[in-house]
């Protein structure tokens, strides 16, 4: 009975408390929107703006990227695979659309494209011992029981999840990278707190 109600605080903690990988830009581009550096990427091909934004979002799309694969190695590929991404649309880039969900909407894009290459379903959890590379904060029981029980979740919910608790997006971001409404974005939140609760035995309390 502790024990699940420990759980049930790991997911309201990380529902509300958000933790993203700090960044920091090369000397002279810290005042410089995302949306700047990225303009500048895609008319001049500009190397700086572009090592600007991979270095203030690398961390962010491979927290993204190691929640859904659960293995470090693949999700600094992936992470890569992303950036690649960016760099070839860079041409198509919309100045007037921000940027930040514009790179998950890519980083999706990208998850999905590599479960449609496992031909694996992404809802479906691991198998029982295979835990790939763990990284560092998934070290504790509590939090090995969250993750799997988040890897239960329907995809369009644990879409959301790994974009809200794990990139740092706010719902409007997240509704915008996905191409839903906002009010959908926050639905589908709520809906999988309730499951996660639902699935550690909290019930809908």
């Amino acid at each position: 009975m502790v024990q699940r109600a420990h759980q049930l605080v790991e997911v309201q903690r990380w529902s509300r408390a958000i933790t993203v990988p700090p960044f920091c830009d090369p000397v002279g581009m810290e005042a410089e929107s995302d949306e700047t550096l990225m303009a500048r990427y895609a008319a001049d091909d500009d190397r700086a703006a572009f090592q600007a934004l991979f270095q203030r979002y690398a961390g962010r799309v491979q927290a993204y990227f190691r929640r859904g694969v659960q293995d470090d190695v693949l999700a600094a590929d992936l992470t890569q695979t992303t950036f690649m991404h960016v760099h070839r649309a860079r041409r198509d880039y919309d100045r007037a659309r921000a940027f930040r969900p514009w790179l998950f909407a890519i980083a999706a894009n990208v998850r999905r494209e590599h479960w449609r290459r496992l031909s694996r379903k992404p809802e479906s959890p691991l198998e029982p011992g295979h835990e790939g590379s763990v990284p560092p904060d998934a070290s504790t029981a509590t939090d090995r029981l969250v993750r799997r029980a988040v890897e239960q979740l329907p995809d369009n919910q644990r879409e959301v999840v790994l974009l809200r608790w794990y990139a740092g997006l706010s719902f409007p971001e997240i509704a915008d990278a996905l191409g839903i409404q906002t009010t959908a974005a926050k639905v589908r939140s709520h809906r999988a707190v309730k499951a996660l609760k639902a699935l550690l035995g909290g019930g809908d309390d």
